[in-house]
C-alpha cells in the first residue's frame, strides 16, 4: 500500500467536503424565510456544523477481541471535526484527531509478556471521512427533536510511534520515505448521541473503534495475531453554522413538518381556489358540449337553433338546401345516339353512360356487329385529329367490352375531320362535330 497516496487522498476528501457541496449548495433555492417546506431543498436550513472534542484513548474496543498487553492507561486525546448534513437522517463529516495511547502486562505474571512490559504510542495525527446516520430523525412526541442518536463509519490513515519499554523505535517501522512515523489505514466504525443546547450548539457524547491495518500500533508484531485497534471514547460541542433565520437540518422533524405544510391556511386556501377554477373549467367545457337540438352542433355555434331532427345541417347548423335530383327518361334511347366529346378529350361523359348501357344491351341480347365511328372538329393538324378520332372510337369499344360485349362484336374507325355534320366555322358546329357515331353491320 502507498501511504503517501493514502495520505494525500484523505486530506484531498477532507477539502472537498468543504468545497464539494458548496456547489451543491449553490443548486439549492435559497431559503427566503425561516419557514421551510418539505421537498424545498437543503438551502432552506443550516447544514454545515464544526465541533471540537476531548475524551479518552484506549487500545481496547468495547466488542473485545485479542491484545498484545493486559492493562490500559487512561490518556487524553483530542480533535475537531466539519460535517456537512445532506439530509434528515444523512451527513458526511470529516475529523482530524491527536493523542496517546498506552498499556502495560502488569497483570501478567511477572508483569510481563515475552519481556514486554509496556508501550507507549504517540498518534502524530488521525485523519478520517465519515458517513454519519441519525437513527432518531422522526419523534411522534416532539414537534422539534432535541435528542439525536448516531451511528458512523468512514476510512482513514493513522501516523504513528510506538515506545515499547522506554525505547523509541523511530526508523525502526516507517517506509524509507519517512522513517519517524508508521503510516496505516484503518477503519472508523462508531456510535453517540448528540443533545440540543440551543439552536446553534450541541453537546455530543459519542465512542469510536478503530481497527488498523497493520500489527505495529503498539510496538509489538506477530504475524500470528489480529491486527491492532483503538479506541477513543469522548465529549464535545457542535457548533452550527450559516444564517440564524434558517433552522439547522440536524433538529428538523420531517413528519412534523409536513403536517404543517398541509395544515397551512393559505395553501388550503390556494386548494379551495384550485377547486373553484376547476368546476369553472368543467362548466364551461359542458356549456361548449351542449346541442340542444340534436344537429351535431354545440348551441354556442349553432346560428339557427332549434332545427328539427333529421334535418341535415351544415358546419353552423343551418339546414342544408335541398338538392332536386332530375329523373332522366331512357324509355326511348335506342342505344345508336350520337356520343359528344369535350374539346381535345376522349373521355366519355356522363350523359352517353345511358345509351352505352343500352347498345351494350342489345349486343349481349342479340347478338351481331357493330362499327364505331369516331370523329374530331377541325381544329389542330388533320393527322392529330385522325388520331383523337380513332381515340374517342375506342372509348366507346372500352366501355362496352368492360359491360360485357365480346370483343369481336365492335370494330373501331377514325375520320378525324371528315364527314363534319355542322360547320367548323363556329363553335357550335365544332362542338357537334367532337362525336362518335355507332351503325349496325
Amino acid at each position: 500500500m502507498n501511504y503517501s497516496t493514502l495520505k494525500k487522498g484523505l486530506a484531498v476528501s477532507f477539502v472537498a467536503l468543504m468545497g464539494a457541496t458548496t456547489l451543491a449548495n449553490a443548486q439549492e433555492t435559497p431559503a427566503t424565510s425561516s419557514s421551510a417546506k418539505v421537498f424545498g431543498g437543503r438551502g432552506q436550513y443550516r447544514s454545515w456544523s464544526i465541533g471540537v472534542n476531548g475524551g479518552v484513548l484506549s487500545p481496547f474496543v468495547a466488542i473485545g477481541g485479542s491484545n498484545d498487553f493486559t492493562n490500559f492507561d487512561v490518556n487524553l486525546g483530542y480533535g475537531i471535526s466539519l460535517r456537512k448534513q445532506l439530509g434528515h437522517a444523512f451527513g458526511l463529516e470529516g475529523n482530524i484527531f491527536r493523542g496517546k495511547v498506552s498499556g502495560t502486562n502488569k497483570d501478567a505474571p511477572g508483569g510481563a509478556v515475552n519481556g514486554i512490559k509496556a508501550f507507549e504510542t504517540e498518534m502524530q495525527y488521525s485523519i478520517d471521512l465519515r458517513g454519519v446516520v441519525n437513527v432518531a430523525t422522526v419523534d411522534f412526541l416532539r414537534r422539534e427533536n432535541s435528542v439525536n442518536f448516531f451511528v458512523t463509519a468512514g476510512y482513514g490513515l493513522v501516523a504513528y510511534n510506538p515506545i515499547v519499554d522506554g525505547k523509541d523505535n523511530k526508523g525502526k517501522f516507517g517506509d524509507d520515505k519517512d522513517k519517524d512515523f508508521i503510516k496505516e489505514a484503518y477503519i472508523p466504525v462508531g456510535a453517540g448521541v448528540k443533545f440540543k443546547v440551543s439552536d446553534r450548539v450541541s453537546f455530543n457524547l459519542g465512542y469510536t473503534m478503530h481497527f488498523i491495518d497493520g500489527d505495529n500500533f503498539d510496538g509489538v508484531y506477530a504475524k500470528a495475531t489480529t491486527k491492532d485497534k483503538f479506541s477513543y471514547g469522548y465529549a464535545g460541542l457542535e457548533f452550527s453554522l450559516g444564517s440564524k433565520s434558517k433552522p439547522n437540518l440536524d433538529w428538523v422533524n420531517p413528519l412534523a413538518l409536513m403536517y404543517d405544510e398541509l395544515k397551512d391556511p393559505s395553501l388550503r386556501q390556494e386548494v379551495e381556489a384550485l377547486k373553484t377554477r376547476v368546476s369553472n373549467v368543467e362548466k364551461s367545457v359542458e356549456d361548449l358540449k351542449k346541442d340542444s337540438d340534436g344537429d351535431g352542433v354545440a348551441d354556442q355555434f349553432d346560428k339557427c337553433p332549434g332545427t328539427p331532427a333529421g334535418v341535415a345541417v351544415d358546419g353552423s347548423g343551418c339546414p342544408l338546401p335541398k338538392v332536386e335530383v332530375a329523373v332522366v327518361d331512357n324509355s326511348n334511347v335506342t342505344g345508336f345516339e350520337r356520343i359528344q366529346f369535350e374539346f381535345n378529350s376522349s373521355v366519355l361523359k356522363t350523359d352517353s353512360y345511358p345509351t352505352l348501357d343500352k347498345l351494350s344491351s342489345v349486343l349481349r341480347d342479340g347478338g351481331g356487329k357493330v362499327t364505331v365511328n369516331g370523329y374530331a372538329s377541325s381544329e389542330g393538324t388533320a393527322a392529330y385529329n385522325l388520331k383523337l378520332s380513332k381515340d374517342r372510337a375506342n372509348s366507346v369499344k372500352t366501355y362496352l367490352v368492360n359491360s360485357g360485349v365480346n370483343a369481336s362484336q365492335v370494330i373501331t374507325k377514325g375520320h378525324g375531320e371528315a364527314n363534319p355534320i355542322a360547320s367548323n366555322d363556329t363553335e357550335e358546329g365544332r362542338i357537334q362535330n367532337r362525336r362518335v357515331e355507332t351503325a349496325r353491320n
